[in-house]
C-alpha cells in the first residue's frame, strides 16, 4: 500500500557565540562546576547576546537546514517553530523567520509544548504532509531561556541555554512498512495537572510581565522517566519495533540523569544515544534538533538508520516520534 511519508532531507542548528561555562556562572551564582556536574551532567550552555532574540537564531538555524537539503526556501509551503520564548506575545514568531528567508506564500505558525514543543510540531508537520496540505515544511525548534531564568534561583538558572534547530521535510511516497524512509508514528500526551511543578510565573494575562522559570525538581524528575517510556512503548508497539532495532536514540537534552535512566529502562545501549546537554544545557523545544544535526554532521547518523526522538515538557507535554533517516 502506497502511502505519503515526512522524510528529513535536512537538519541545521544555531548556538549564540557566548558560552558560559560552569565556573563563570558560579562567579554570580551560589554554586560550582562540582555541584552542576553531578546532579545534571552539564558543563556549559549559551547565551545570546542583547539584542540577539528567538527568530534570529531560529532564521540561522533554517537557514542552514535548507542549504544542508539544497532546497529553495521558495519550495517551502509550511513552517512551524516550536518555541517557548517568542520574540513577541504576538505575531508568532515563525512569521518573522518566514518574512526574512523571503517567503510569502504559505503557511507560518508557533507551537507551544515547551521542551516537548519540537516533537509536537515534528507529529502537526506530518500530518500536513499525509494530507497532501503541504509537500515541504520547515520545523524549527528555538529558545532564549536566559531570558526568563531567575539568576538567584540556582536550582533552575544553571540548567537552561539558548540555542535554534530546524530540519526540512518533504513528502515521498513509501510502502506503508517501517522500512520506509521518514517518520513512521509519533504519539503526543499532555496532563495539566502537573502544571505546578514546572511554569513560568508570568503572561499577558496574569500578571501583565514575562515573569521566571519556577521547577520542582525533584518532581519532574520523578514523572520524566515514566512519561517517556510511555510514548516509546506506544511507538514500538504500533510500528512492531523493538528497541534493539534503534539506531540511535535522541532524546531531549534535560539532565544526562533522566537521558541515562530512560535508556536503561527502555533496554538502549549508551553507545546509540546521542548526547549534548553537557554543552548545550537544557535548550527547550530546541535540545533534540541541535543534537540531531550534531549526530547528522559527525556521521553518526547515516541514511537508512532508525531513529527515536522523545521530550517531556512543562505542562506537563511529552512526545515521541519515531522516524527512519
Amino acid at each position: 500500500m502506497s502511502v505519503l511519508r515526512s522524510v528529513i532531507v535536512g537538519s541545521g542548528s544555531y548556538l549564540p557565540e557566548n558560552c558560559v561555562t560552569n565556573d563563570e556562572l558560579a562567579k554570580t551564582v551560589d554554586t560550582s562546576d562540582e555541584w552542576i556536574r553531578q546532579r545534571t551532567g552539564i558543563e556549559q550552555r549559551h547565551f545570546a547576546a542583547e539584542g540577539e532574540y528567538t527568530s534570529d537564531l531560529g532564521y540561522n538555524a533554517a537557514r542552514a537546514a535548507l542549504e544542508h537539503a539544497g532546497i529553495d526556501a521558495q519550495d517551502v509551503d509550511l513552517i512551524i517553530c516550536a518555541t517557548a520564548t517568542p520574540d513577541n506575545t504576538f505575531p508568532a514568531t515563525s512569521v518573522e523567520i518566514q518574512n526574512r528567508l523571503g517567503i510569502n506564500h504559505g503557511a507560518a505558525f508557533d507551537m507551544q509544548a515547551v521542551c516537548s514543543g519540537f516533537v509536537f510540531a515534528l507529529s502537526t508537520a506530518d500530518l500536513y504532509i499525509q494530507c497532501g496540505k503541504a509537500k515541504t515544511a520547515l520545523v524549527i525548534g528555538a529558545e532564549t531561556f536566559s531570558r526568563i531564568l531567575d539568576f538567584e534561583d540556582r536550582t533552575t538558572c544553571v540548567l537552561f541555554g539558548d540555542g535554534a534547530g530546524a530540519v526540512v521535510l518533504q513528502a515521498e511516497e513509501g510502502e506503508g512498512n517501517v522500512s520506509d524512509r521518514g517518520i513512521l508514528t509519533s504519539h503526543i500526551r499532555s496532563d495539566g495537572r502537573h502544571k505546578d511543578k514546572l511554569f513560568v510565573d508570568g503572561g499577558p494575562s496574569t500578571t501583565k510581565t514575562t515573569g521566571y522559570l519556577r521547577m520542582e525538581g525533584k518532581e519532574v524528575f520523578k514523572h520524566a522517566v515514566g512519561m517517556i517510556t510511555d510514548v516509546i512503548t506506544d511507538a514500538f508497539e504500533a510500528t512492531g519495533v523493538k528497541a534493539d532495532d534503534l539506531d540511535w536514540f535522541v532524546p531531549h537534552q534535560a539532565n544526562k540523569r533522566i537521558i541515562d535512566a530512560s535508556a536503561r529502562k527502555l533496554g538502549i545501549p549508551q553507545e546509540k544515544v546521542v548526547v549534548t546537554v553537557n554543552r548545550h544545557g537544557n535548550t527547550s523545544a530546541a535540545s533534540i534538533p541541535l543534537a540531531l544535526n550534531e549526530a547528522v554532521l559527525d556521521g553518526r547518523i547515516q541514511k537508512g538508520d532508525l531513529v527515536m526522538f522523545e521530550a517531556m515538557g512543562g505542562g506537563f507535554t511529552w512526545g515521541s516520534v519515531l522516524l527512519r533517516w
